[in-house]
């Protein structure tokens, strides 16, 4: 039986001298266009004076901040949850400073001094962020709502984000000097009140009935915009997910 001849393979088309010039050069033309496109990417939170991340406690006014931050990363370093983050490459000239996921962890206002300001080498992150003596990441706000377990009139039991949620919180009634895994602190709550019970600043959100009814057992978040330095506890904590409290990042006091 004779064998099956091979089949050979096409011929490799040769490009001429011109139209490899002509490929080399779209390729940079692309290759350039894209340097560009990131690079100016991140001139977009600067030209809009706008602000895309939860900085720590008393970041200055961002284009201030990315001026002055040096990326050191040493705020990142002292942080006692560890909620501080370094910034990557999709951040553009933000790339390495510090920042803040409240749902993933929010910052410990609970630290004493705020360790974070103490470590800035060079201001970036000040307890004068105005003529106040304050500091201020933003203001919290009910984002959803329709899904806030208490203006539902629901209660709450279990633990708030899940037995794999790796955040810790200071919780004064077990240790007020060491945070544990809010994953081991399990809940029993007739109406949630999650966003209020675990706040650590004092009065900076209640709970109000949302009719005057007194067997309505509906209650609403409300914010004390006076007092709320935007630490994210309440974003962090909160059990629904989406979370129904999130941090407006832009909302800021206005300075006295």
């Amino acid at each position: 039986m004779t064998e099956p001849k091979a089949k050979k393979k096409p011929a490799k088309k040769h490009l001429s001298r011109k139209q490899k010039q002509r490929r080399t050069l779209l390729l940079s033309m692309a290759a350039g266009a894209g340097v560009t496109g990131v690079g100016l990417a991140g001139y977009v939170p600067v030209a809009k004076n706008g602000q895309t991340r939860l900085r720590p406690p008393g970041a200055l006014d961002e284009r201030l901040f990315l001026a002055s931050c040096i990326k050191c990363g040493q705020c990142e370093q002292v942080c006692p949850v560890n909620a501080i983050k370094l910034a990557d490459i999709m951040d553009g000239f933000g790339l390495g400073t510090p920042y803040i996921d409240a749902r993933a962890q929010a910052c410990d206002f609970s630290c004493d001094a705020t360790q974070c300001i103490l470590a800035c080498p060079t201001g970036s992150l000040s307890h004068k962020i105005n003529k106040k003596e304050e500091v201020q990441m933003g203001l919290a706000r009910l984002s959803s709502p329709t899904t806030c377990l208490a203006r539902q009139g629901q209660g709450f039991v279990g633990l708030a984000r899940g037995e794999d949620f790796p955040g810790i919180h200071r919780y004064v009634e077990v240790d007020r000097w060491n945070p544990i895994p809010i994953a081991d602190h399990p809940y029993d709550l007739e109406i949630c009140d999650l966003c209020v019970r675990e706040c650590p600043i004092k009065n900076a959100i209640s709970m109000q009935p949302l009719s005057d009814d007194p067997n309505d057992k509906r209650r609403t978040p409300v914010v004390n915009t006076d007092v709320c330095v935007g630490c994210g506890m309440c974003e962090m904590i909160c059990p629904t997910e989406p979370s129904s409290i999130t941090i407006d990042i832009a909302a800021k006091r206005e300075s006295a």
